[in-house]
């Protein structure tokens, strides 16, 4: 018997939208910080640039086990007061908060990667149900708006967290290497973005509901047959064997996307330092500030997704998700490429321009398309295994970024963002593979 949710799906109102996709806001500090300090805590503590892509696996590895167990197990859930997603939003949330709080005390490399690893598994047991959420609780005409109300609040959450650092240095607090410890600076970015997390995660446990299995004791019954260790991973490998057509279709555009974005989170800092604040010394003061700049950079990325994901599905309804997926990577991929040939600190946030505008189009167009291709009674799972398209690139990143580094790019730090653009705008070119039949509306 197929375990479906209530075939009523009523329209949302923009305050219901927004409360069940605030939680991403917490999510979002998470991410943010970890995208934009990783590579600059590893180097403060004595990683060197070919290590950072080997530090940086532990993300995509723990993406790559935690997700499709977590879509799957939050399928095969019920609880009458937390309904099926939410007890995974909070517990994660819980434990992410309580390792962001680890990982900027870190004193050595290998306690800074185990931070990260339990940072980024927790970061991932609330993340993953949040996608499913969408496609549970809105009908596909709605779906669009869903992704990008979410993709909103990943916007405005990256904005704030990017720009802690500088923020906390403006009102004094210090951004130097103090007896190798990490920066004050970072190190209080991440506690308020440890009670931010929590803090948006319970709002949407709290002020959200679920819609219960249209036949609950159906629903029961069918989930008493599935205990079992063995039958969960057979019905995980029956399920990838037996994934949509176009959710193949789309991991080719993922991989190249994700690539992409990998890239540039691990190398842009290293490349900001030594092509525009002129230093490879990670203790060094010029160091720091070129992180907190980065910082800056990211944060005007975020900032211009939280805008463009109004925008986008107003775009998609007028052309379709497929052509407007295109144009935002090929503009995302040349924006990157400049980078390398930008050499003052304040043209650095122009390309960012361009990056938001893809990172926006990443996060949304996708998971809309993906959502109105999938079982409605597996939506957890699919969402969980999509998460697949986004980490193997990643994982494939580690050896092939320093052998690309080391041999074609002559060690230039800042010509890998010009190979991160080339894969962005490889990934618009497969979006011509992509077979989108569900129509977009309102």
């Amino acid at each position: 018997m197929q375990m479906q949710l209530s075939a009523i799906k009523p329209r949302l109102t923009f305050w219901q939208l927004w409360n069940m996709s605030f939680g991403f806001f917490g999510i979002q500090f998470g991410f943010a910080l970890q995208n934009s300090n990783s590579s600059r805590i590893f180097s403060t503590l004595g990683a060197s640039p070919d290590d950072l892509p080997w530090f940086w696996l532990a993300p995509p590895v723990t993406g790559l086990l935690i997700q499709p167990i977590i879509g799957y197990l939050s399928d095969n859930t019920w609880h009458h007061k937390w309904g099926r997603r939410r007890p995974f939003f909070f517990g994660g949330a819980i434990l992410a908060t309580l390792a962001m709080f680890m990982m900027p005390n870190s004193t050595a490399i290998w306690m800074a990667v185990f931070a990260l690893w339990i940072m980024d598994a927790s970061i991932n047991v609330a993340m993953e149900p949040f996608r499913a959420f969408v496609g549970d609780k809105l009908d596909p005409a709605q779906q669009t708006s869903g992704f990008a109300m979410q993709t909103f609040f990943i916007g405005c959450g990256s904005v704030i967290a990017s720009l802690l650092p500088s923020i906390f240095e403006h009102f004094g607090v210090s951004n130097s290497v103090i007896d190798g410890n990490i920066p004050p600076t970072v190190r209080y970015s991440f506690y308020v973005g440890g009670l931010a997390f929590i803090s948006a995660v319970a709002w949407t446990v709290f002020s959200s509901t679920e819609l219960p299995p249209a036949d609950l004791e159906a629903f029961r019954a069918e989930r008493a047959k599935r205990k079992g260790v063995g039958h969960a991973f057979s019905e995980i490998f029956s399920s990838l064997v037996k994934m949509p057509l176009v959710m193949r279709q789309l991991a080719a555009v993922q991989f190249f996307s994700w690539a992409s974005l990998f890239i540039m989170w691990v190398n842009t800092t290293n490349a900001v330092a030594a092509n525009v604040f002129g230093t490879t010394d990670a203790k060094s003061d010029a160091f720091q500030a070129a992180g907190t700049w980065v910082s800056i950079m990211f944060a005007v990325y975020s900032g211009v997704s939280a805008l463009a994901a109004f925008i986008l599905p107003v775009i998609a309804r007028k052309t379709n998700r497929k052509v407007l997926h295109m144009i935002c990577l090929f503009i995302g991929g040349a924006s990157l490429a400049s980078i390398m040939f930008i050499t003052q600190k304040e043209m650095l946030l122009l390309p960012m321009v361009g990056v938001g505008i893809a990172w926006a189009s990443i996060l949304t167009v996708p998971f809309a398309i993906l959502a109105g291709s999938v079982p409605p009674e597996k939506m957890g799972f699919y969402m969980g295994a999509f998460n697949f398209t986004v980490v193997v690139p990643q994982i494939v990143m580690v050896p092939v970024l320093p052998f690309v580094l080391s041999h074609f790019l002559g060690g230039r730090v800042v010509a890998t963002l010009a190979f991160s653009g080339a894969c962005m705008v490889i990934g618009g070119l497969c979006t011509l593979l992509v077979k989108d039949t569900v129509v977009v509306s309102a």
